[in-house]
């Protein structure tokens, strides 16, 4: 998957995969996600995802309709890579390629 968003291109095939989460719903169920975590060559983080029609990455389809979608998100804070890597259970992830984003207790 390729998307450009602000000037930049984020790229599935040129960056590197991180860590993934499933939300464990179905590919029918409106609720399903399914989102991995890249960084760029140039260190920008990004997810790329796909889910149904109540996830983040609906799309309008008509009036008052949605459907399932995909798409690319970039995380343009630490805070938001943290968030995501915490709410989804990818702490390995955290400490293994942002170890300068958290700190012992």
């Amino acid at each position: 998957m390729k998307q450009s968003i602000d000037g930049k291109v984020y790229n599935t095939e040129t960056a590197k995969k991180l860590a993934h989460y499933w939300n464990g719903l179905g590919a029918s169920d409106f609720g399903n996600l399914s989102e991995d975590l890249y960084i760029t060559k140039k260190g920008s983080a990004f997810l790329a995802g796909e889910g149904g029609a109540r996830s983040c990455y609906s799309k309008i389809v008509g009036q008052n309709c949605w459907s399932g979608g995909e798409g690319i998100r970039p995380l343009l804070t630490n805070e938001e890579i943290i968030e995501w890597c915490e709410r989804t259970g990818n702490d390995q992830a955290l400490e293994e390629h942002f170890p300068e984003l958290i700190e012992e207790a």
